[in-house]
């Protein structure tokens, strides 16, 4: 017997809201207190995802996407991407050294890191989510993706987080009726 059946119709899931971005964009480094915003006021009632979607302009965008899934396995993933986010212009320059630098800083395995980044144990969720980011349409970072409606913060950050704020709301309401 399935819970739907046994306690009338299943809720839908929590509503989600999916951030495709790079650690190396000055753009996603500005969204962070957005999201840190939006997860203040929604807690664990709204999903925020991370995706990554590494640009070819810059340079340690993709191995930085790595790293981000390797500290994410250790456990540390939203502190590493805040980390390495507050020093993009430091990683447009120190590449992989910051990469394994702030994982030290924050008390992962730096070796383990390295490791990681070297045999490429994480290329295939960075491709996934890169590809999945093309197919629905995401072109740069951050965008933002929630209840079927993209909204591009790749140009300005103005008036987005509002917008979510709507979305996530409407969507709320929805799950607690359902």
């Amino acid at each position: 017997m399935n819970d739907a059946t046994a306690s009338g119709p299943a809720r839908p899931p929590r509503p989600v809201l999916d951030v495709w971005c790079e650690l190396q964009c000055p753009d996603c480094h500005a969204a962070l207190d957005d999201l840190r915003a939006l997860r203040e006021r929604y807690g664990d009632r709204l999903e925020v995802r991370l995706r990554h979607f590494p640009l070819a302009k810059h340079k340690h965008a993709y191995v930085a996407a790595q790293a981000a899934e390797e500290a994410a396995e250790q456990g540390q993933g939203r502190a590493y991407i805040e980390a390495v986010l507050g020093r993009t212009e430091e990683l447009a320059k120190g590449g992989e050294k910051l990469l394994l630098k702030v994982a030290g800083e924050l008390g992962l395995d730096a070796e383990e890191m390295d490791t990681a980044l070297i045999d490429g144990r994480h290329l295939l969720i960075v491709d996934a989510d890169q590809a999945e980011g093309k197919a629905i349409g995401v072109t740069g970072t951050p965008t933002y993706v929630i209840g079927g409606e993209r909204l591009d913060g790749g140009t300005s950050q103005e008036g987005l987080r509002a917008r979510i704020e709507e979305i996530a709301d409407r969507l709320l309401d929805e799950h607690e009726q359902g």
